[in-house]
């Protein structure tokens, strides 16, 4: 009768796991809510941290390419980039954000997960000397992974960073 009583156990709270699924459509579930910045909210949280940013087009507007945008900037990402300021003691420039003409898919700068920074010997330094190698992307850029799961990816002239979180913020 014990065991009985465990499967029974066993299979509610597995269907109260299934059941929240049994709502969605599509073949995939749906990606957890993110909150959204505006450029207003975020460069008033980088300034407050001594985080800068630069466009090599002067601009903030989202739909052009030579602009530095924070519009629909994910809060994990701005929060993100305040743990690696605070963390690295490093100097950060943004010099990508959420404007047109980066690389797309789900976890993309145009989606809010990524940042671009200026590359610096004190940030490539803390990114080699702290976070863990993984390899090469797939196309071809050099990866290091943070504790947290966040991925900076060397692309030469900048740091280009996924943030999948704030970094422990």
């Amino acid at each position: 009768m014990k065991t009985r009583s465990i499967l029974t156990a066993l299979a509610l709270i597995l269907g109260a796991l299934l059941v929240p699924a049994a709502g969605l459509t599509g073949s995939a579930a749906a990606a957890p809510a993110v909150t959204k910045l505006t450029h207003a909210s975020a460069t008033s949280m980088f300034s407050s941290s001594g985080i800068t940013w630069s466009s090599s087009g002067g601009c903030s507007n989202r739909n052009v390419a030579t602009c530095t945008s924070f519009d629909q900037l994910n809060l994990t990402t701005a929060q993100g980039a305040q743990t690696l300021k605070s963390a690295s003691g490093c100097a950060l420039n943004i010099t990508g954000g959420t404007e047109t003409g980066h690389a797309s898919g789900t976890y993309s700068h145009w989606n809010g997960y990524k940042l671009d920074f200026g590359k610096t010997t004190c940030l490539t330094n803390y990114v080699k000397n702290t976070f863990t190698y993984i390899g090469l992307r797939g196309d071809g850029y050099p990866q290091w992974q943070s504790a947290s799961g966040n991925v900076y990816a060397d692309e030469g002239s900048h740091w280009d960073v996924t943030y999948q979180n704030c970094g422990g913020c």
